[in-house]
C-alpha cells in the first residue's frame, strides 16, 4: 500500500476543520451534526473519524486554532522595534485570521464571526471547552502582555502602566468588534482602525504641562 504523504493528511484535517467551521457557523454547534460535516466536504465517516472523534473535538480544534494563532501573532510583534501600536496590531490580528480561517457564508458573513459568539455561549454549558477557552486566553494575554512591555521599552507608554489591564482591554476590544461583524455585517477593519486612532490620540485635560 502506498504511503499517503504528511502533506496530504494535513490537506484532508483542514477540508475537514474548513467543513466543520462552516457548518457550525451556518446552523450552530447544537443543530450541526456529523452527517452534515461529511455533506459539506464529501468525505466518508471513516475519513473524518480517521482525524476527529467527534463533533466535541472538531470543535476544540477549530478554537486551538484561533487562539493559537493570535498568541502567535502578538508574540512576533512584541519582538518588533518599534512595536506595532494597538490599531496595526489588532487589524493585523485580524488580517491573519481571515488568511486561516477565510470562509464565508452564502450571503458573505465571514465565519470566523459567527464562530466566535457561538463559542462564548458554548463555555457556559461545555467544561471542557471551557478549560481550553481560559487556557488559550491566558496565553493571548501573557503575549499581549510582552508587547505592552515594549511599548514600555520603547517609551510609548507611562513605566507604571498596568499590562495586564492593557492586555485585556485590548483581548476584549478585538473579541467586541469581531462579535459586532456577526450582528452588524456593515462593519468594516477600517472603522476598527480609525476609532482606535482616535482613542489614541485623546488628551487626558487633567495631566499638567
Amino acid at each position: 500500500m502506498a504511503r499517503v504523504s504528511q502533506a496530504h493528511l494535513d490537506a484532508r484535517r483542514r477540508q475537514i476543520l474548513d467543513g466543520a467551521a462552516l457548518c457550525f457557523a451556518r446552523n450552530g454547534f447544537h443543530a450541526t451534526s456529523v452527517q452534515d460535516v461529511l455533506k459539506e466536504t464529501g468525505l466518508s465517516a471513516g475519513a473524518v473519524y480517521r482525524y476527529f472523534s467527534g463533533k466535541e473535538e472538531l470543535i476544540g480544534a477549530i478554537v486551538g486554532e484561533v487562539l493559537d494563532v493570535l498568541r502567535e501573532t502578538y508574540e512576533a510583534a512584541a519582538v518588533e522595534t518599534p512595536p506595532p501600536l494597538p490599531d496595526v496590531l489588532i487589524s493585523r490580528a485580524l488580517e491573519r485570521l481571515r488568511e486561516v480561517r477565510p470562509g464565508g457564508l452564502e450571503g458573505g458573513q465571514w465565519v470566523f464571526s459567527r464562530l466566535l459568539v457561538q463559542v462564548w455561549t458554548e463555555v457556559l454549558r461545555n467544561d471542557e471547552l471551557a478549560v481550553q477557552v481560559r487556557a488559550g486566553y491566558d496565553a493571548v494575554r501573557v503575549a499581549w502582555g510582552r508587547v505592552v512591555g515594549s511599548y514600555r521599552s520603547a517609551g510609548l507608554i507611562a513605566q507604571e502602566a498596568d499590562a495586564d489591564a492593557m492586555a485585556r482591554v485590548m483581548i476584549a476590544l478585538a473579541q467586541g468588534y469581531t462579535a459586532q461583524l456577526a450582528v452588524i455585517e456593515e462593519m468594516h477593519d477600517r472603522i476598527l482602525q480609525e476609532g482606535l486612532r482616535a482613542l489614541m490620540s485623546m488628551r487626558d485635560p487633567r495631566a499638567g504641562g
